[in-house]
C-alpha cells in the first residue's frame, strides 16, 4: 500500500481525534505500516521515533515479543466472556496484583481513562448517598486539569479548548489553584507553591466539604496543562486536608503511572503521611493507599496494546455498596470489562516491570537524558526545562501563532513524531528508548529551537 492512498482513504473515511479535519489537508496523518521497539515505520519504510509512546501508552516498545506471546497464549483460551454473572483467571490476577501494588482493590473495569474517571466520580457520590449524605454532590479538581472528555471527567477538567463548547452540557464544579512550581513568585520554591495551593484547597473546603463528594487530581504531572509538574509535598497535603473535611481523594494516575514519573505510581513519591484510621498500620514508604481513596488507572496499564482502565478503591467504600438492595450496588457497566486480552497484556506488563527491574533501569536511562538535553535547557528560547521519571517538558519562548504544527511537522521531517501543547514540547518515550535514539532526539530537537 502506498502512504499517499490510506491518507486520502482515512480523510475520506475518518473522524480524527483532537483534530480539526480541514487542517489534515495542510498536515496530513503519518500513514503507519508496523511499529518496531520505540520506532513508528511507514509503508514507505521511512522510521520515526515515538517520542510521545503513542499518546503516552507505550511502555515497552512496539511489538514487544512478551506481550505478543502472552496475547497468542490468551486466544487460545478466551477472547472475553460477560463480566456480569461470569469471571477469569486473568482478571481475577490482575486485581490481586494491582491491589498488592497499590494497597487499594476491589478493581472496577472500564476501557479508557474517561470511563475510569466516570466510574471513580460516580463511586464517590453513591458512597456519600448510601452512607446517608445524598448532598453531598459536588467535586474540586486543579486548575488546569485533565481528566478526559466524556461529560462528567469533562466537568472536573480545566482545560478551556475542550470544555468551553459543551459547558451547557456539564455539571458545575470548582477548581482550586494548581501546585505548578512555574507559578513559583520570587524567592519562592516549589515546595512553597505547594504550601500556598494547599492553602487554597484549605480555604474551599472549609466553605464547602458539606457539599463536596471528592477533589480529584493528576499526581505530580499535570499533562494537559502544558506539563505543570509540582512538589509531591502537595499530595500529603491534599491528603491531610480530605481527611480534615470529610472528601474522598481520587487520584488520576492513568498518564503518570506505571513507572512514568520514576515510581511505579507517582502517588509515592508523597512525603508519609499518618494512616488514616480505617487502614492498618504499615511499615515502609508511601503507597497509593496512603494518598488516595480511589486511584483511576489506564494507558500504560496494558503497555498500549489494548484498551483498559481500572478503579481501585477502600475496603469501606466497597462496603457501604455491599447489601441486599440492588439499587445500593453499584450500578455501571461496560461490554467489554474486564476483557481477558487486554487483561493479559497488563499481566504481562508487570511481568517486565518484575523481572527486569524496569524503574531501577529507568533512573540510570532517565539520567543519561536529562544530560544528553542539557544543551536544550539551556538555549535561549528555553524557560522551565522541566522534568520527573521518564517524562521531560519546556516551554518556547515566544512561541509564533502556528508553533504547534510547525514544529510537529518539521520533527516529522527529521524522523520524530512530537506532539508540543500549545508552547510546551514534551518527552515522554518508551521504556526501551535506547543511547542513539536519545541522541537523535536531543539533536533534532536542538536544531528546531534554531529554527524558531
Amino acid at each position: 500500500m502506498r502512504n499517499e492512498d490510506l491518507i486520502a482513504r482515512s480523510r475520506a473515511a475518518l473522524w480524527h481525534p483532537c483534530t480539526q479535519m480541514k487542517q489534515l489537508e495542510d498536515l496530513p496523518p503519518l500513514p503507519i505500516a508496523r511499529g518496531e521497539g520505540p520506532w513508528l515505520i511507514d509503508y514507505a519504510g521511512r522510521r520515526y521515533l515515538d517520542a510521545i509512546s503513542s499518546w503516552w501508552v507505550n511502555l515497552f516498545g512496539h511489538a514487544n515479543p512478551r506481550i505478543n506471546a502472552a496475547l497468542v497464549d490468551q486466544l487460545h483460551r478466551i477472547e472475553h466472556v460477560i463480566l456480569a454473572g461470569c469471571t477469569h483467571a486473568p482478571v481475577v490476577e490482575l486485581s490481586e496484583r494491582l491491589a498488592r501494588l497499590t494497597g487499594l482493590g476491589h478493581a472496577f473495569y472500564g476501557s479508557d481513562g474517561a470511563s475510569a474517571v466516570e466510574i471513580a466520580l460516580k463511586m464517590s457520590y453513591h458512597y456519600w448517598r448510601n452512607c446517608g449524605r445524598p448532598e453531598k454532590t459536588g467535586f474540586v479538581s486543579l486548575r488546569g486539569g485533565y481528566h478526559g472528555e466524556t461529560l462528567g471527567a469533562l466537568s472536573v477538567t480545566d482545560v478551556a479548548l475542550f470544555k468551553d463548547t459543551y459547558a451547557p452540557l456539564l455539571r458545575i464544579t470548582h477548581q482550586v489553584m494548581s501546585p505548578d512550581a512555574r507559578a513559583a513568585e520570587a524567592g519562592e520554591t516549589a515546595e512553597d507553591v505547594a504550601r500556598r495551593a494547599a492553602t487554597d484547597l484549605a480555604a474551599y473546603l472549609e466553605r464547602h466539604a458539606d457539599t463536596t463528594a471528592a477533589l480529584i487530581l493528576e499526581p505530580l504531572v499535570q499533562g494537559a496543562a502544558g506539563f505543570a509538574m509540582y512538589h509531591p509535598l502537595y499530595l500529603r497535603l491534599a491528603r491531610e486536608l480530605c481527611d480534615r473535611h470529610g472528601v474522598h481523594l481520587i487520584a488520576d494516575e492513568i498518564a503518570v503511572g506505571f513507572g512514568r514519573t520514576g515510581t511505579m505510581f507517582a502517588c509515592e513519591q508523597a512525603p508519609a503521611v499518618t494512616p488514616s484510621p480505617a487502614l492498618p498500620p504499615r511499615g515502609g514508604g508511601t503507597r497509593v493507599a496512603d494518598i488516595a481513596d480511589f486511584v483511576c488507572l489506564s494507558k500504560g496499564i496494558t503497555g498500549g496494546y489494548l484498551p483498559l482502565a481500572a478503579v481501585l478503591t477502600r475496603e469501606a467504600i466497597y462496603a457501604a455498596f455491599y447489601d441486599d438492595a440492588t439499587a445500593r450496588g453499584f450500578l455501571h457497566s461496560h461490554s467489554y470489562t474486564g476483557n481477558p486480552l487486554a487483561c493479559r497484556a497488563a499481566l504481562a506488563v508487570l511481568d517486565i516491570f518484575e523481572q527486569d527491574d524496569v524503574l531501577a533501569a529507568n533512573r540510570a536511562r532517565a539520567a543519561r537524558m536529562t544530560e544528553l538535553l542539557e544543551p536544550v535547557a539551556r538555549h535561549p528560547r528555553v524557560a522551565h526545562f522541566r522534568h520527573t521519571g521518564m517524562i521531560w517538558a519546556f516551554d518556547v519562548i515566544d512561541a509564533p501563532l502556528a508553533f504547534v504544527r510547525d514544529f510537529h511537522r518539521r520533527a516529522l521531517d527529521l524522523g520524530v513524531f512530537l506532539r508540543p501543547i500549545g508552547h510546551t514540547v514534551y518527552f515522554m518515550p518508551p521504556y526501551v528508548i535506547g543511547e542513539e535514539e536519545m541522541q537523535r532526539l536531543a539533536e533534532v530537537t536542538l536544531s528546531l529551537l534554531d529554527r524558531f
